[in-house]
């Protein structure tokens, strides 16, 4: 029996996991995360009979006790048992928690030398050196879970990563692609948070549109591979069925296709090194149609800019830049700000954190990068303030 536990078990990525691990009979479920969706949790607890369910808000333990009363099923609270959960014996973790919080509770599952299904873009973004070097020190193995990266992975199956000449990430573009550029000041977090394709939550939608999504892949791959910066590249596919293609330096390109649908890259890394049978809709090209490509523009993605400029940075800018686009999102979120105000405020975030630490030295440990994380949300805090201010 695979003991396997899933930290975010109720964002999308975490039910559509236990879609996945409810067809099965070979795996028992150690472990439950989630937020403040006590509900759904206890729900997936009793269902899938896992050993421990844990909100990470403490405000929450009561209730989720209150419903798991009589289970059996071990409850806790608060983020430091979410971190502590991470420590629990398991054959397979995915982390889909989203944001930072996602970090301590990876950096746990690693020291068991298991492996990691990594959703939690923030990680590699954040602290990626740190990440792999854990993974090697523990004997783990970390598998891409992103769409984007897991269609890398697999298209490198035994290749030399040396014979790479470029990687291309694909992007839908968000649900704001379509909109002219002088309208996009307006936009809603409500607009903002329509997928043409994806069914996906709130923020990670909204930084579809904005691009922030794929700012943040574009450095996940590059720290993920041990790509140059320039080797990574974006291009806006619609039909979002191509996930990544791989030049090689012969000239050959591999094309990763599918169905959008995350239960393929979460399958795949459940299964390897093998692949299985998964309840996803089969690619049927001549019903497709077509599948358009067009470069992105920057003017309307700044994002992918700034993301430039942290994989050339290196050092601390990946966790400043985390920070600032997670407290730009937050303020966009309450109307605070607008929705073309959100880079501006990523922008002004690493200028003022590079003002006042060498920025581009790089975090020897998680602590740090926490610490990191904390002043660069102070600092983006005060950037977005003034953005509003300046706007009134």
């Amino acid at each position: 029996m695979r003991r396997v536990s899933v930290f975010g078990a109720t964002g999308s990525v975490g039910v559509s996991t236990l879609d996945l691990l409810g067809r099965r009979a070979d795996v028992a479920v150690e472990v439950l995360t989630g937020g403040q969706n006590v509900a759904l949790l206890a729900q997936q607890a009793i269902r899938h009979k896992a050993r421990l369910a844990v909100t990470a808000h403490e405000e929450c333990y009561r209730p989720l006790k209150e419903a798991l009363a009589g289970t059996g099923i071990e409850v806790a609270g608060g983020p430091g048992a979410v971190v502590e959960a991470g420590y629990r014996p398991a054959d397979w973790v995915m982390s889909a928690i989203v944001g930072a919080a996602g970090l301590a509770p990876g950096f746990a599952a690693l020291s068991q030398g298991k492996i990691l299904a990594l959703a939690n873009k923030e990680s590699l973004v954040t602290a990626g050196p740190l990440l792999l070097a854990e993974a090697r020190a523990h004997g783990a193995t970390i598998l891409p879970v992103d769409s984007e990266h897991s269609a890398v992975f697999q298209a490198l199956t035994g290749e030399e990563i040396g014979a790479v000449e470029t990687v291309t990430l694909t992007a839908s573009g968000g649900g704001l692609r379509d909109w002219p550029l002088e309208r996009l000041a307006q936009a809603t977090p409500d607009e903002a948070g329509r997928h043409p394709n994806w069914d996906m939550g709130q923020r990670i939608t909204i930084d579809s549109a904005s691009m922030f999504n794929k700012a943040m892949e574009v450095i996940e791959a590059h720290e993920f591979f041990g790509l140059a910066p320039e080797q990574v590249q974006v291009l806006i596919h619609p039909q979002s069925l191509v996930h990544a293609l791989v030049a090689f330096r012969d000239g050959a390109v591999m094309a990763h296709l599918g169905a959008p649908d995350m239960r393929h890259p979460i399958g795949y890394a459940l299964n390897w090194p093998a692949r299985g049978d998964l309840p996803v809709e089969r690619l049927n090209l001549a019903r497709a149609g077509r599948l358009d490509f067009a470069e992105p523009d920057h003017r309307r993605y700044p994002a992918l800019d700034l993301a430039r400029q942290v994989m050339e940075t290196g050092g601390a800018s990946g966790a400043v830049f985390n920070a600032a686009k997670e407290i730009a999102l937050d303020h966009f979120i309450a109307r605070n700000i607008g929705f073309l105000d959100m880079a501006p405020v990523v922008e002004a975030t690493l200028a003022a954190f590079a003002a006042r630490s060498p920025i581009s030295r790089r975090p020897e440990s998680l602590a740090e990068v926490l610490t990191i994380d904390a002043e660069a949300r102070a600092l983006a805090g005060t950037a977005a303030q003034a953005r509003r201010a300046k706007a009134v």
